[in-house]
C-alpha cells in the first residue's frame, strides 16, 4: 500500500475580493491530510473544475442572498468545485473500493475526505474520465427539460464560447435545430465557434449593436434562447424573438463578471409590449432541479463523442498553484471552453 503524506495541499480564500477576483484573494497552503468519518471516503483528486460562479460564493455578504445553491465561503475557507478523484479507502458496505473513480464536489485540494452519499462512482461510459466535468449536462437538462427543441428551431445561445454555451449550441443542432446562432467577446471567438462548434453565425459584443447583428445572422428571428449573460443579450434576444419564442436563463454574466459589485445582481430593462405581443416565454432554470437527467446526458455524450458528432472544448491548467490565476481568467473570458485543473 502506498504512504500516504501527512498534509494535503489546499487552495483557501485568503480576503473576500472587492470587484472581480483576484489571485491574491488565494493561498495555497499545507493542511493536515484529512482523516475520513465512519461514513466517508478519503480521495485523491485528479481533476477539479475552475467555474466564474465561485465568485457568488466568495464575495462580502454571499450568506444573506437567498436561493443560490453553493455556501458562502469566507476568508480560512477551502474553495470547492466539482471534482473527479481516484478513491483512496472506503468504509466496508460502501460499495466503493480503493481505486475506483468518483465525482464530487470537493475540489481544489489534493485530498478530500468525503462523505460516501455525496460521491457518484464513474465508469468507462465516457472515452475521458475528464469530460464528465462538462457542464454539457446544464446545456442538455435545459435544453430538453427547460426548453424543448423543436425541429427546424433557431437557437440564439449567449456566451457561446463558455463552459456552458460551447456545449449548449452543439447539442441544440443534435436535437434537431436548423440554425444555431452564439454570442461571444471577440472575433478570434466567433470564429472558433463557427470552424469548431459548427455554430451558423455568431455576434460579437462591442461591434455594432447586438441587436442589428442578430438581424444580419437570424434574419427570421430566433424561436429559442439559451441565456447565461442577462443585460443587453436579453434584451436584443427579446427584440429577435420569433412569436412563441422560448427563452431558458441559465446565467447572468452580466453582473456575476462585473467588474463592480458581487456579482450576485444583474439588472436589465426589457420592452413588456415585445414580450406580450409575441407572447414570449421567460424561464429561469437550473438543472440541479432533475438530477436524475445527468445518466440520461452521460449515456448520449458518450455516443456523440465517440461517433464526432460533438466535442468537449476545455482547457487544461497544471496544478493547484495555477488554479487562482486561471479562476481570473475565467471572470475575465480569456478562455474558450471549460476551464479544468489537474492536480
Amino acid at each position: 500500500m502506498t504512504t500516504l503524506p501527512r498534509t494535503s495541499r489546499e487552495v483557501k480564500l485568503a480576503a473576500q475580493p472587492t470587484g472581480l477576483p483576484k489571485p491574491e484573494n488565494f493561498k495555497v497552503v499545507e493542511a493536515p491530510m484529512p482523516i475520513p468519518k465512519a461514513d466517508e471516503t478519503l480521495i485523491r483528486n485528479r481533476y477539479f473544475r475552475i467555474s466564474a460562479s465561485l465568485r457568488m460564493m466568495i464575495s462580502e455578504g454571499a450568506e444573506r442572498v437567498e436561493g443560490v445553491p453553493f455556501p458562502a465561503l469566507h476568508p480560512g475557507d477551502t474553495l470547492f468545485e466539482e471534482t473527479v478523484g481516484e478513491v483512496v479507502s472506503a468504509p466496508a458496505g460502501s460499495g466503493l473500493s480503493a481505486g475506483d473513480r468518483v465525482l464530487h464536489n470537493l475540489g481544489w485540494r489534493e485530498f478530500a475526505a468525503v462523505p460516501v452519499s455525496d460521491c457518484t462512482l464513474l465508469d468507462d461510459t465516457l472515452p475521458d474520465v475528464a469530460a464528465h466535468l462538462s457542464h454539457g449536462w446544464t446545456a442538455y437538462a435545459a435544453l430538453t427539460r427547460g426548453v424543448q427543441i423543436r425541429p427546424g428551431d433557431t437557437v440564439f445561445v449567449s456566451s457561446a464560447a463558455g463552459a456552458i454555451g460551447s456545449m449548449a449550441g452543439q447539442i441544440a443542432r443534435l436535437l434537431g435545430a436548423s440554425r444555431v446562432i452564439g454570442s461571444t467577446s471577440s472575433q478570434e471567438k466567433a470564429r472558433r465557434l463557427v470552424s469548431e462548434l459548427r455554430y451558423d453565425g455568431a455576434v460579437v459584443r462591442g461591434d455594432k449593436t447586438l441587436a442589428a447583428q442578430l438581424a444580419e445572422v437570424a434574419p427570421d428571428g430566433v424561436d429559442v434562447y439559451v441565456d447565461n449573460v442577462g443585460g443587453p443579450q436579453l434584451q436584443a434576444a427579446v427584440k429577435a424573438a420569433r412569436t412563441g419564442a422560448r427563452f431558458v436563463v441559465l446565467g447572468a454574466l452580466s453582473g456575476q463578471l462585473a467588474v463592480q459589485g458581487t456579482g450576485r445582481t444583474a439588472p436589465v430593462q426589457l420592452d413588456s409590449f415585445d414580450i406580450l405581443l409575441k407572447k414570449i416565454t421567460i424561464r429561469g432554470y437550473s438543472a440541479d432541479d432533475d438530477p436524475e437527467i445527468r445518466g440520461e446526458w452521460t449515456l448520449r455524450f458518450a455516443d456523440w463523442l465517440r461517433s464526432g458528432d460533438i466535442c468537449f472544448p476545455h482547457v487544461m491548467i497544471d496544478g493547484l498553484d495555477a488554479a487562482p490565476c486561471a479562476l481570473r481568467d475565467v471572470t475575465e473570458g480569456r478562455h474558450f471552453g471549460a476551464v479544468l485543473a489537474k492536480v
